[in-house]
């Protein structure tokens, strides 16, 4: 059991990168996870399909681990680097 007032994400998400973006985006603000959408900022939605997201890092149907690989995707100022390990890396957007 998780002791806590309910300020953090809940970790049975971790390994879903869709989830760990988020969680990069709200470490990187200094906010709660919770504060990372509209209308503050942009809804992940609007950067990336964030079921596709999930999917591509996903186990095959048969169990076995998909190969290495990478998305990047600009999201709410950064660009947003996930790794198949599940590593989420951010750098700050130049525009």
């Amino acid at each position: 059991m998780t002791e806590g007032g309910g300020d953090h994400a809940d970790r049975s998400h971790r390994n879903e990168p869709s989830q760990a973006v988020v969680e990069a985006i709200a470490d990187a603000e200094d906010i709660p996870a919770r504060q990372v959408r509209p209308p503050a900022y942009e809804s992940l939605h609007a950067a990336i399909d964030p079921e596709a997201l999930d999917l591509l890092f996903a186990p095959r149907a048969d169990g076995t681990p998909r190969p290495g690989g990478r998305v990047s995707f600009p999201f709410c100022g950064y660009d947003v680097t996930v790794e198949r390990n599940g590593t989420v890396s951010l750098e700050k957007a130049t525009d």
